[in-house]
């Protein structure tokens, strides 16, 4: 039984009976009262006040004194254009027996793309990363919980530029090691010859700038009084593709690679296994996977036939020197590059073949980027060109855009630069978890392996949750200190409420509980978790539309936080009755189901003890 349809559909059939006025009883607005009124669910009355040529108090009492007579209502209030109604104790029983935290089923007919992480093959997941994959993660979670097929999928930047700086540093630098003979993570390994590749590069471009070229370019190029220093800090692109002998060998080895070179891709080849191992230790520890990849390696040819399709339909139009654009103008935008002049594809051309042959592969409904909001222009542009080459799908595409995470001043530094790196990060989370542990003393009882476990699930709850809480269009900062607080808005907060009912059912199993509880009469606190618990498809469901998992985080923090304040006001296993005790460990035990469906649908598991 759901109350709010209840209510609903009981005040249209009031309407239509008293006033004969027809109304869908689902555009009724029906909240949970304000705690500063007495009720539980508030009828919104305003707008019937027009049509029916009353006022709100008459409306208010006539609606109330009815719902009064079919006896599950006990009492009502009007407060302006509110009526404020008052369940009868059995209801409440009946809905707290209706909680039901089984998934919905399965519709193959909503089917569903989200992409996420998508990095590159030159160096590590960072903390942007993390932030993308927790995302990305929980709407799977989300979405299949309310019904749907979920594709989980991502497309690896596995070529280009960057890939070979990494393969040149370690073919001249790297003397045969590997991964296993320096003991090191494979993609750590190969951001380390990225790194190097960079550093190289740059000690070249400072010798270079003494050398008589550099001078006679910078005594012709410079502006006005610009000194040596300045003119060359602009310069060091342009140095790259010129001037420079690492560049040279780097663009040297992209020809091979695009040229099928054997030994070119022999090394790339095992460059990228070794990150792709490094990769999947990453997404095993934060308890992700997918189910499709795709490589940039094969999706960047794609794209280039539905632009001969766009030439032919007059959709894009072609430049004097043979590139290939499109004129967004007239939607707001610019205009676009599709094809360069000697025929090679930019990203926006791939991503258009990437999601045309998605749907060929998947015929979905909808699919969700989910990337950085930097490129939020990137992803208006492409959904427009979708659209306008009649993809059936281009209305069902969302860029879930993401904002940066920062961490405190002086926190942690990356090994490979100035991006902090995602295991640093998750080991500088453990650490703090750990030391916790150690300083509440209350794990030592437990064998080493299973105090492990719980110390891992205590951080990475508290990772993920801080992370999730924040509306993922806004900027935030990670404090790994702060986002273990058992007294804030934190994952360890929500976890302890359910290890503290865990503890409860554990005492329970030593005792005889009632079972009985139809003549309990509840008290307020009680009312509003069952209100709550009855919140949680309601959560998923807005979750779900709006891409925005931070609905559930919170949702599982404040339902946390009631139960938290009921188990200091009240007495479980010391209940004064047997109808107290038998109706609150139901209570309680609905209460635990919830809270950990809610935090599954951010990934986080529930310890049994802290």
């Amino acid at each position: 039984m759901e109350i709010g349809p209840k209510i609903q559909a009981a005040v249209a059939a009031i309407l239509e009976e008293k006033y004969q006025y027809q109304v869908d009883s689902g555009t009724i607005v029906v909240t949970p009262t304000k705690r500063e009124f007495s009720g539980d669910f508030t009828v919104v009355l305003f707008p019937f006040i027009k049509a029916l040529r009353t006022n709100p108090v008459q409306l208010g009492e006539a609606i109330g004194a009815d719902l009064i007579s079919q006896s599950w209502i006990t009492a009502y209030e009007v407060k302006g254009g509110f009526l404020n109604l008052t369940l009868a104790n059995s209801i409440w029983t009946e809905l707290l027996d209706t909680v039901n935290i089984a998934a919905r089923t399965l519709d193959p007919a909503r089917k569903i793309i989200i992409e996420y992480s998508s990095p590159n093959t030159n160096k590590p997941l960072h903390l942007g990363h993390i932030r993308n994959i927790l995302l990305g993660w929980s709407c799977v979670q989300i979405y299949k919980a309310i019904g749907y097929q979920v594709i989980k999928t991502q497309v690896i930047n596995d070529r280009g530029i960057a890939i070979c700086k990494s393969m040149l540093a370690w073919k001249l630098f790297g003397e045969e090691k590997t991964p296993a003979s320096t003991r090191t993570k494979g993609d750590h390994f190969v951001g380390e010859y990225y790194v190097l590749f960079n550093s190289k590069l740059d000690e070249e471009y400072k010798s270079w700038q003494q050398s008589d070229e550099a001078q006679t370019i910078y005594i012709t190029g410079k502006k006005e009084e610009q000194t040596a220093a300045d003119f060359f800090k602009t310069y060091a692109n342009t140095y790259f593709n010129e001037y420079s002998q690492l560049g040279r060998q780097a663009k040297e080895m992209l020809l091979k690679w695009e040229a099928g070179d054997p030994d070119t891709l022999e090394l790339w080849n095992r460059m990228n296994n070794w990150v792709y191992d490094g990769f999947n230790k990453t997404y095993a520890e934060l308890g992700v996977d997918f189910d499709t990849i795709y490589y940039e390696s094969e999706t960047y040819l794609l794209g280039k036939e539905s632009v001969d399709q766009g030439l032919e339909k007059g959709i894009f139009y072609r430049n004097s020197d043979g590139s290939v654009w499109i004129d967004l103008e007239d939607a707001g935008m610019d205009k676009k590059i599709l094809l360069r002049s000697d025929g090679t594809s930019v990203y926006m051309t791939q991503d258009i073949g990437t999601a045309q042959h998605r749907y060929q592969d998947y015929h979905f409904d909808r699919m969700v980027y989910v990337v950085g909001d930097e490129q939020e222009y990137h992803f208006k542009v492409l959904f427009e060109i979708l659209k306008r080459l009649g993809e059936p799908y281009a209305d069902q595409l969302f860029h879930l855009a993401y904002g940066m995470v920062d961490l405190p001043t002086g926190k942690m530094k990356s090994r490979e630069g100035t991006v902090v790196d995602a295991d640093d990060l998750v080991a500088e989370i453990l650490g703090e978890a750990r030391k916790a542990a150690e300083e509440r003393g209350e794990l030592v009882d437990l064998p080493p392996q299973e105090q492990e476990k719980i110390i891992r699930n205590i951080a990475l709850g508290a990772l993920k949750f801080f992370i999730l809480k924040v509306n993922a269009k806004k900027r935030m900062v990670f404090n790994p200190e702060e986002s273990l607080d058992l007294q804030g808005q934190t994952g360890p907060y929500v976890q302890n409420a359910y290890v503290r009912i865990r503890s409860i059912l554990r005492k329970a199993d030593q005792m005889t509980i009632p079972s009985v509880y139809a003549g309990y009469q509840l008290g307020t606190e009680e009312r509003e978790l069952i209100a709550l618990l009855l919140q949680y498809w309601e959560t998923l469901e807005q979750a779900a539309n709006n891409f925005d998992p931070s609905g559930v985080a919170n949702y599982a923090y404040q339902l946390a936080k009631s139960f938290h304040r009921y188990y200091h006001d009240v007495s479980i296993l010391r209940a004064e009755s047997e109808e107290a005790m038998a109706f609150r460990f139901v209570l309680i035990r609905k209460i635990a189901m919830v809270l950990e469906l809610a935090m599954e649908m951010l990934g986080i598991e529930m310890p049994d003890r802290m």
